[in-house]
């Protein structure tokens, strides 16, 4: 006799923009299953990539790409992107008509999209998950502010990883004035947990981001850091089939880690020095870690959150062609990260789905 199962299926699409958004989907897939949902993944490239090893067992499907690209030279990432809008609106509507095919193929549920734009319906419940709900792109921000709510408006609700109150990580990304918005704050997510173990490193590099602007840190940064003096774990960032490591002196490289090796490498080390990307933020102030910050050039989102913590003493910064390996000697006067500790209710916000 075969038991009856109510259970849903829902679509999960993080944005292939780094690997920030993939990461931190995993925690959002694994509650979805704690709550007796079926989760699908869908992306590409690089995130689909990460997807794939952390949920073997998943069904994972490809969405078009955005096709993102970074420029050598951070003062012209403005002018790439622009130029590179009529590209990316045919991936969006490309996207949201395989959308509409896979809610029948699938019979998809709900679904939870990590700033892709095009992965909505109106047939089912769509969720938006984001922490820029204000856009900042310079002398352009309230278009591209605009721009965006307008794509927020078309899903029934938009998850915003982080807090209402004055206490927050994203200051003015994750609030705006609109009030025609369905913002729910539900705290900032990760797909770590603290633990006391043995310290084993004193400092942890961790690369992530589009090329060619990671591949620039990591050539710095692999230069810089035969000066310092002290145990360090090195993580490219490089996602292939294979994992890999090297010992150099002090220094053990990885090309990348899955989420439990991470885990525990970063409660094994003293201080992360990593992007200022919104999800390396989360990590850091879950494990409540001392980090040093280097934003992505010309990316204004990792520029105003480095240089907001860096003002609230919580962590400093340095740009990306300044940067000296004695940069890191200002973390002595840093308080360091603390985690907020509050209990989202997903219970509660899951019920968007029945």
């Amino acid at each position: 006799m075969e038991m009856e199962t109510n259970s849903k299926t829902i679509l999960i699409t993080p944005l292939n923009w780094g690997l920030g958004h993939a990461t931190r989907c995993i925690p959002i897939v694994k509650i979805l299953q704690n709550h007796n949902y079926i989760p699908i993944i869908a992306s590409d490239g690089e995130a689909l990539c990460l997807l794939k090893k952390e949920f073997p067992y998943i069904k994972i499907l490809e969405l078009p790409s955005y096709k993102i690209e970074y420029p050598k030279k951070g003062k012209n990432f403005q002018w790439k992107l622009l130029f590179s809008i009529p590209k990316i609106a045919k991936a969006i509507l490309k996207e949201h008509k395989v959308i509409a095919k896979w809610i029948h193929q699938y019979d998809i549920e709900g679904i939870i999209s990590d700033n892709r734009l095009g992965c909505y319906s109106t047939k089912v419940p769509s969720v938006y998950l984001t922490h820029q709900v204000t856009v900042l792109s310079g002398k352009t921000t309230w278009l591209a502010s605009f721009v965006h709510q307008l794509f927020i408006k078309k899903f029934k609700e938009c998850w915003v990883p982080d807090h209402f109150n004055e206490i927050n990580i994203a200051g003015k990304l994750s609030h705006s004035q609109n009030k025609k918005l369905n913002l729910k704050y539900i705290g900032p997510i990760s797909r770590f947990h603290k633990k006391e173990i043995p310290k084993q490193y004193d400092l942890m590099i961790i690369l992530s981001g589009p090329e060619p602007q990671r591949g620039i840190l990591d050539t710095l940064l692999q230069k810089e850091i035969k000066r310092y003096d002290g145990k360090v774990l090195y993580i490219h960032g490089i996602i292939e089939k294979e994992q890999k490591t090297e010992q150099n002196g002090t220094v053990t490289f990885y090309n990348f880690m899955n989420t439990k090796q991470l885990e525990k490498a970063i409660n094994e080390s003293e201080t992360i020095l990593c992007r200022s990307g919104y999800t390396s933020i989360m990590d850091v102030e879950k494990l409540e870690k001392k980090a040093f910050f280097i934003p992505t050039p010309g990316q204004y989102e990792q520029e105003y959150l480095a240089s907001k913590l860096n003002e609230e003493n919580i962590a400093p910064f340095e740009n990306q062609e300044d940067f000296k390996i004695e940069n890191l000697e200002k973390l002595s006067s840093y308080k360091g990260f603390k985690n907020s500790e509050k209990t989202t209710n997903w219970e509660q916000l899951l019920r968007i789905f029945e």
